[in-house]
């Protein structure tokens, strides 16, 4: 009987289930909308309950649309979006909504931690910077505005966590999830008191789920989980991977000279190294291979910022027309000199200060929307420039770099990566590349794969590369100057709001 792997990614805003046989090929695919409720500014929370059912129905979908016996799946793991909080009682019932990593209620405790040297106190353990959607600052706001739920949380789990949760009705945690949080030492690989004690987190310490690998067995689809699935009883279920890791992991990876971009909800930068490095700007994690860290440079600053603005600009769509599509045509039509609207893409939050917002500059009566789509799209890639540039302090350079996201279904907006980061860049034959990271876990604890090399070159593939142009050169780097200008411009306005 062949067998079959199942990736299951619970991105920001979609759920993607996805069946892959052992060489990489994607048999089928079912996708399923996940909601934010925003109850109030800063608030970024999931019905939990919701969660899962969008969970449970598209693995019934992907399971009836590609005609697999359930028995032929011999390994499943999850990824997900990681930080937030998603926390359930002594019966496995979440005691509120999920808080998403796009929360900001408790930027204070952040501002008042980087103040106070709370902040410096962890960061040789930690190595990374505290922000306001990671675990540490919202429970220290919960401990303040909703003790009562915490007394009734058994486990704290991430998004991915808390799904394989329902899957298997086991609690664990998984380490490069975990280590995202703020709650680990980065050197042991463990959670740690002082860590705790310094943020004022001690009586949470025994809701920590136990840690695991992301390879290493994590319980079996319970009976629950395969009547709601139809997925089969007893079937394994591995660790899983944060989804920078499985993103990373589905873009093949495994040396340290390779640049990894994910431009999707949020924009991720990222490359690994044999060591711990830590900067004020730069996130460390585990990465899923032993002995590897995950080195991040990322912000909600992407694609995203596309979608608010095709769904809230009139635009003047022709009949059968994608609205993305038609931002494809008009912006190839522009030639990059065409207009200088800078676009800052801080619509969900940004990297360059917790108080900076969005925005259109150097608008004249003359422009059309045609320049506003245009400006974004630049925009989106500037701000991953900026990133890469500061990882660059520490890798001067890459021998590869891969993109991953939704803009990379856009030829038009491939190039312009390549043009404006003035690097080639790979793209791959998966899109799904967070479920295919997802079902190399599963392949590689299952046995299938000796470990996740033997597993990336079985099952990742380039499809195309694209190569810089180099009479844009110089009129993308003047306009990328003019968005950091742009920037440095605003941050007294954006101090004083």
């Amino acid at each position: 009987m062949q067998k079959y792997l199942l990736g299951i990614d619970n991105g920001g805003t979609l759920i993607k289930v996805v069946i892959y046989d052992v060489h990489g090929n994607e048999i089928a695919l079912a996708k399923s909308k996940t909601e934010s409720i925003i109850s109030e500014p800063g608030f970024s929370e999931r019905d939990m309950d919701r969660l899962w059912q969008a969970n449970r129905g598209a693995i019934k979908e992907v399971l009836e649309t590609s005609h697999i016996h359930p028995a032929s799946i011999c390994a499943i793991a999850v990824t997900g979006q990681g930080n937030g909080l998603y926390l359930v009682d002594n019966k496995g019932n979440p005691c509120r909504y999920g808080i998403t990593s796009a929360d900001t209620r408790a930027q204070s405790y952040v501002d008042r931690w980087n103040e106070d040297g709370t902040t410096e106190s962890v960061m040789h353990m930690t190595c990374q910077a505290v922000w306001a959607g990671q675990p540490v600052a919202i429970l220290a706001w919960l401990q303040e505005h909703e003790r009562e739920v915490l007394k009734k949380t058994r486990w704290i789990f991430m998004c991915k966590d808390y799904i394989r949760y329902c899957l298997s009705g086991e609690a664990w945690g998984e380490i490069t999830d975990y280590s995202g949080t703020n709650l680990v030492n980065m050197h042991t690989l463990a959670y740690d008191d002082q860590i705790l004690s310094n943020f004022g987190l001690n009586e949470v310490r025994d809701k920590l789920p136990p840690l695991k690998n992301s390879t290493d067995y994590c319980g079996a689809i319970s009976p629950f989980a395969a009547q709601e699935t139809g997925l089969k009883e007893g079937t394994p279920v591995y660790g899983g991977l944060f989804d920078i890791d499985a993103s990373a992991m589905g873009l093949g990876m495994i040396q340290t000279d390779m640049l990894a971009i994910i431009a999707g909800t949020w924009s991720i930068n990222e490359y690994i190294s044999r060591s711990p490095v830590w900067a004020r700007s730069l996130k460390c994690t585990a990465y899923c291979m032993d002995g590897y860290y995950l080195i991040t440079e990322s912000s909600p600053t992407s694609a995203s910022n596309l979608e608010w603005v095709v769904n809230n600009l009139n635009l003047d769509l022709p009949k059968g027309v994608s609205p993305y599509a038609y931002c494809d045509q008009v912006v190839n039509q522009l030639a990059p000199e065409a207009s200088n609207v800078v676009f800052l893409p801080f619509l969900y939050g940004s990297n360059v200060g917790a108080q900076s917002s969005s925005a259109f500059l150097g608008l004249s009566g003359w422009h059309t929307v045609d320049h506003l789509l245009r400006a974004v799209f630049e925009g989106i890639v500037f701000s991953h420039r900026m990133h890469i540039e500061q990882l660059k302090h520490e890798v001067k350079s890459f021998s590869v770099a891969r993109l991953a996201g939704g803009t990379s279904r856009s030829r038009v907006w491939v190039q312009m990566f390549a043009d404006i980061l003035h690097m080639p860049l790979e793209i791959m034959e998966n899109k799904e590349v967070g479920a295919l990271g997802a079902a190399m876990a599963a392949g590689v604890g299952a046995q299938l794969f000796a470990s996740f090399p033997e597993a990336a070159t079985k099952m990742v593939r380039v499809k195309e590369k694209f190569y810089p142009r180099p009479e844009f050169s110089a009129v993308y780097d003047k306009k990328y100057e003019r968005y950091c200008q742009a920037i440095d411009a605003l941050k007294s306005f954006w101090n004083v709001c």
